[in-house]
């Protein structure tokens, strides 16, 4: 079994900062890609940021150069942090992870977090 367990959600004001976490725990082989998305009210789930087990990352044009994606592979973590946070952010946000549970690749699944709620307002 595998759980992904997000925190650091939350309000803040336009203008601010939030550092989003995920962590993986459980039958854990190896972490591939990792991955932020976000869900806001009536509309569909959107990729935010990913980030490669070699650290490569990708952005979506909303967020570049606002969010930073970041991994730590001995803690089996991905961060997201948000500055210049706008109402436009505001969503629940997912983590995914592709976890592989054996030694062998096409044991390899994308695993998701429970959400995070970040609501931007003043």
């Amino acid at each position: 079994q595998v759980q992904l367990v997000e925190s650091g959600g939350g309000l803040v004001q336009p203008g601010g900062s939030l550092r989003l976490s995920c962590a993986a725990s459980g039958n854990i082989f190896s972490i591939n890609a990792m991955g932020w998305y976000r869900q806001a009210p009536g509309k569909e789930r959107e990729l935010v940021a990913t980030i490669t087990i070699t650290s490569r990352t990708k952005y979506a044009d909303s967020v570049k150069g606002r969010f930073t994606i970041s991994r730590d592979n001995a803690k089996n973590t991905v961060y997201l942090q948000m500055n210049s946070l706008t109402p436009e952010d505001t969503a629940v946000y997912y983590c995914n992870q592709e976890i592989t549970t054996t030694p062998w690749p096409n044991s390899i699944k994308g695993y998701w977090g429970q959400g995070t709620q970040v609501t931007v307002s003043s």
